[in-house]
């Protein structure tokens, strides 16, 4: 398997789609959530969710940096602290914002792929702080958070269907 070109191919298609959908969003937007059920992020907890769902975590793989306060580590945080409530987490201010952010994170994505290179995606193993105990290839974990970028995509394109807006199976995909 060649990690190098499957982790870039799905990173630029990934990314490039959900900019696209982004794009379709207004600033006014911004607060909009289901009206069903609970715990949803809003349309702007949702676009910053996104701007550091693979970037962001490619690099904490790659060089443990996951923005922790000095001495902080992920032993010590509660639960709900790793992974909050959606009301508790944090929001973009415009879509603009979200865009350029999105734009940055695919940088470090592709950037953390190249930096490692084809040996390490294949063998270097880490584990998640939030998978204690279980470890995998940087490669594993770089495609599983490309799909975890992928899956808030097919949120933020749910969330448009919900608002009445005209998508359909090419925009999931950015065609």
């Amino acid at each position: 398997m060649n990690w190098t070109e499957l982790l870039t191919t799905r990173m630029e298609e990934t990314y490039a789609a959900t900019d696209k959908l982004m794009g379709m969003l207004e600033d006014g937007d911004l607060g909009w959530k289901p009206a069903t059920g609970d715990n949803w992020m809003t349309a702007g907890q949702l676009l910053m969710h996104l701007t550091s769902a693979c970037g962001f975590c490619c690099r904490g793989f790659v060089t443990g940096d996951w923005g922790l306060p000095e001495g902080a580590s992920f032993e010590d945080m509660p639960k709900e602290e790793m992974m909050p409530p959606a009301e508790k987490m944090p929001t973009v201010d415009s879509v603009a914002q979200a865009r350029a952010a999105l734009a940055e994170d695919k940088k470090t994505a592709l950037a953390m792929v190249a930096q490692v290179g084809e040996e390490a995606l294949d063998s270097q193993t880490v584990e998640a702080p939030w998978e204690q105990g279980v470890s995998k290839t940087l490669g594993r974990h770089m495609l599983e958070m490309t799909d975890h970028l992928g899956l808030h995509k097919a949120q933020l394109f749910y969330y448009l269907k919900l608002m009445g807006r005209p998508v359909d199976t090419r925009s999931l995909w950015g065609v």
